[in-house]
């Protein structure tokens, strides 16, 4: 393992960028100046010592005098985190070099920048909005950004969706070209799919290139249900934030807000009570539950078994009841608060819990027998959209469609959270990569959820279920981040603080955004019908990606 503090890797560093800085704070930072960027994140990405391979988070930033980027890398290889930042003082024409030759996770994240802060990525290969409409007036997520409604009024007409984009090459005397590029050539056959279609699982629009029955190429086109909740969390206090997140991954609503929680908690240094820790663990897997049985009932339905799609829906309607119970809530859940949970478990719980526990295993037999085994489904997934675990870790690509392309990325086991350190349980890794694959990982994860609560079930610490906390709450000055193992992969919460009430900035790292942005390379060179089994087994939730 290394260690980036080392004066080796410091050495290392200043060597590519001589006027980097670094701040040894709680995640290492290295700031560089924008013309010194690229050049050091291929130096972390490709360097044997550093090998900071997996881009985990980019959040764009508004400092009031300078726009910019800070860059949550891991290194899968050496198990080591550093955040990488870079700025730019020019408000008018802010332009920073592109990292996308060097994460592919980038080209998603870096149009999504561009698109709330108005930064031009040099040397990017397609410079588009990616949520807003091509033409909103704005960059809403600047400090200055003008909501008068008279400059971007509700329009009822249709976008015109353009097929060309722009591609900012920088060239010497520190001047910038701006070429155009096509999206899709003339002559071309492009459909439409979505944004209102069953299979794209939420109003997602793909529009796919065909020849014949043959996809060339998958452009996706996000933002139908933008609603601005990251814009919108920096005028609320802490406790006023948590309720949005419930909104994001619907599905993965306890998850979610237990990040947030988290990052705040351990920011404030609060104490969490062992009895927190083990409920928030329970409602964690009850989650993880609910949202694989939705997944199995929702990719059958997609692959034409219907009557699969009622079983998995009976079943996780067991594990709602019981989440409703206890939270008052079945599919928003509004449980986790700062310093613990809003109430104490109902005290069915655990009763329905063991029930449940027994009841399950025979309903996954009849799974196996009504859909798994069968070789319909079968012929209609292995083998089809191959992910390797390479390109997994270059797309961020995280959870049961990381595992099954073989990476071991599972949160619960690299930085163990809650009550997960308790406990034992095996994470589904699979090596084929293909959508049978991602299939059986999140079959064997619902078997995993169910050995984690029969481990806990009778192991409920005594004490409080929430510790006091001050009715003003302020995070002290600096940068935190923290991740939970969500349904769809890594979920995380990035939180830039200056003492006030109010966050300066919180990004959520979205899982599914990953999940989206692969969709092209695994598509391409299949069949259209292919591609309906690829979005399926991926298991996006469009909200999650929308934020």
């Amino acid at each position: 393992m290394i260690n980036i503090n080392d004066k080796c890797i410091k050495d290392k560093i200043l060597s590519v960028a001589p006027d980097a800085a670094f701040d040894e704070a709680a995640i290492f930072t290295v700031t560089v100046p924008a013309e010194q960027y690229h050049r050091l994140a291929h130096c972390l990405r490709y360097d044997a010592d550093m090998r900071f391979d997996y881009l985990l988070c980019m959040t764009g930033m508004d400092w009031g005098d300078a726009l910019g980027v800070v860059n949550l890398l891991e290194s899968t290889t050496h198990d080591q985190s550093l955040f990488l930042k870079t700025a730019v003082t020019d408000r008018e024409n802010p332009e920073i070099p592109s990292v996308a030759d060097i994460w592919e996770t980038a080209i998603l994240n870096e149009r999504e920048v561009f698109d709330y802060f108005g930064i031009r990525f040099t040397g990017h290969p397609d410079m588009r909005r990616i949520f807003l409409r091509n033409d909103w007036v704005g960059y809403p997520l600047r400090k200055d950004y003008n909501a008068d409604e008279a400059l971007n009024p509700v329009r009822l007409a249709n976008e015109e969706l353009i097929d060309t984009t722009t591609v900012y090459e920088a060239v010497a005397g520190g001047k910038t070209e701006a070429h155009t590029r096509t999206v899709f050539e003339e002559g071309e056959y492009v459909v439409n799919i979505g944004p209102q279609h069953p299979a794209t699982h939420g109003v997602l629009h793909f529009r796919v290139s065909l020849e014949g029955e043959t996809v060339k190429k998958v452009d996706v086109n996000c933002g139908y249900i933008h609603r601005g909740i990251e814009k919108m969390c920096e005028s609320l206090t802490y406790p006023q934030a948590l309720g949005y997140t419930d909104r994001l991954d619907y599905l993965g609503a306890h998850q979610n807000r237990h990040a947030l929680c988290m990052c705040i908690e351990e920011a404030l240094g609060l104490e969490i009570p062992d009895r927190v820790k083990v409920i928030r663990t329970i409602m964690d897997e009850l989650q993880r539950l609910s949202s694989h049985l939705l997944f199995w009932s929702c990719l059958c339905m997609d692959l034409g078994a219907l009557t699969a799609f009622f079983y998995g829906f009976r079943d996780r309607e067991k594990v709602l009841n019981m989440m409703e119970e206890t939270t008052g809530g079945r599919l928003i859940q509004s449980y986790n608060v700062i310093g613990g949970v809003m109430n104490d478990i109902h005290p069915d719980l655990i009763k329905r819990i063991k029930e449940f526990i027994k009841y399950l295993p025979p309903m996954l037999k009849e799974y196996r027998d009504v859909f798994t085994g069968n070789v319909i489904a079968q012929q209609r997934m292995k083998d089809i959209g191959v992910l390797a675990k390479e390109m997994a870790v270059a797309f961020g690509v995280t959870g049961p469609s990381g595992r099954a392309s073989g990476w071991a990325c599972d949160v619960r086991k690299r930085k163990p959270y809650a009550a997960y350190d308790k406990v034992q349980f095996k994470e589904a890794v699979r090596t084929e990569g293909d959508s049978f694959a991602r299939y059986l990982v999140r079959i064997e994860e619902i078997e995993q959820s169910l050995y984690i609560l029969e481990q806990l079930a009778d192991n409920i610490p005594a004490g409080d279920y929430a510790v006091k906390t001050k009715p003003v709450i302020k995070l002290p000055e600096g940068r935190f981040f923290k991740s939970v193992e969500a349904s769809r992969g890594e979920f995380g919460v990035y939180i830039e603080s200056r003492g006030d009430k109010n966050p300066y900035r919180i990004k959520f790292r979205s899982p599914c955004l990953p999940l989206v942005d692969v969709v092209d390379t695994l598509a391409r060179g299949g069949k259209i019908a292919d591609l309906i089994a690829i979005g399926g087994t991926l298991d996006y939730v469009v909200p999650d990606i929308d934020r």
